[in-house]
């Protein structure tokens, strides 16, 4: 496996590539890998002839200056992990090589990035499109992956690539758990013990809101409250947000389910001058499934 430090480099070993007509896949990720990115990496490796991975834990997104030093890293152990799921190159760049002085152009989505979950986290989607579009321009994959549980994100995605003629497809792969139900994600390693056995509350909370969605004449106003009465019931879990869209289109949702309807919830979890922001999503059906 190549590692790749500059612009440069990444964009000289994808052209060797291109020059023998072969299709590139690209899984950003901000390191600290867990099964999770590695089910994205499998995911490219069978679609495409060579897969490029980053780790870059990307400033622009974080609101908090305390959880961008303490979000996890690991290149060196993440770096052992691609290479045994079969990764060509890592883009591991510096902060100067992303956003180089003078730095000033940024992307975003001006409506989807405000709302929701962006509501609760001004600034962060900005920083995921800014990021997002500098690295698929940089690497120019044919095909791009995401985790399916990032579920705002992903719309964010979508929307940029086709609003900027991004030419490359996104792919959404379903979110990888735990054997308890809880979403894979580097940041549960931050987790104590304590708030590590409260956190698949909040899977347990989607599971309520499927099941309370098949009963008769549910609403969606039904199944956002069953969510939010099964998370308050976990003391250690403080309720971010908790989000209904109609997973067609990423409108609110309101009233009878007649179609579709994506959850998002976040939740976090620790100390209040610290804590561990974790989220969740899934996506119902009108019989509940």
């Amino acid at each position: 496996m190549q590692i790749c430090r500059s612009v440069e480099d990444i964009r000289r070993t994808v052209a060797g590539w291109r020059g023998r007509d072969e299709v590139v896949g690209l899984v950003p990720t901000m390191g600290a890998l867990h099964a999770g990115h590695l089910h994205l990496m499998q995911a490219a490796r069978g679609l495409c002839d060579r897969v490029v991975a980053t780790i870059f834990v990307n400033p622009t997104q974080f609101g908090d200056p305390r959880d961008l030093a303490l979000y996890p890293r690991d290149e060196a152990g993440d770096a052992r992990l691609l290479k045994g799921a079969g990764v060509d190159a890592l883009f591991a760049p510096e902060a100067a090589a992303i956003y180089p002085p003078g730095d000033e152009t940024v992307v975003e989505t001006t409506h989807l990035a405000q709302v929701f979950h962006g509501a609760v986290r001004p600034g962060h989607f900005r920083g995921v499109a800014t990021v997002v579009t500098k690295l698929l321009n940089i690497a120019r994959p044919d095909h791009a992956f995401f985790g399916e549980k990032d579920y705002q994100q992903l719309a964010v995605i979508r929307r940029l690539a086709r609003d900027l003629f991004l030419p490359v497809t996104i792919h959404g792969i379903p979110t990888v758990r735990d054997a308890d139900g809880l979403a894979l994600s580097s940041r549960n390693r931050r987790l104590d013990p304590a708030d590590r056995a409260a956190a698949p509350v909040l899977n347990r909370a989607l599971e309520a809101a499927a099941a309370a969605a098949a009963r008769p004449g549910a609403t969606v106003e039904d199944i956002t409250r069953t969510l939010r009465d099964r998370i308050a019931t976990e003391p250690r879990a403080r309720l971010r947000a908790c989000d209904a869209v109609w997973a067609g289109d990423f409108t609110p949702a309101s009233g009878p389910l007649t179609q579709r309807l994506g959850l998002m919830v976040s939740a976090e979890f620790g100390p209040a001058d610290a804590p561990v922001l974790l989220i969740d999503q899934r996506e119902i059906d009108p019989q509940g499934g």
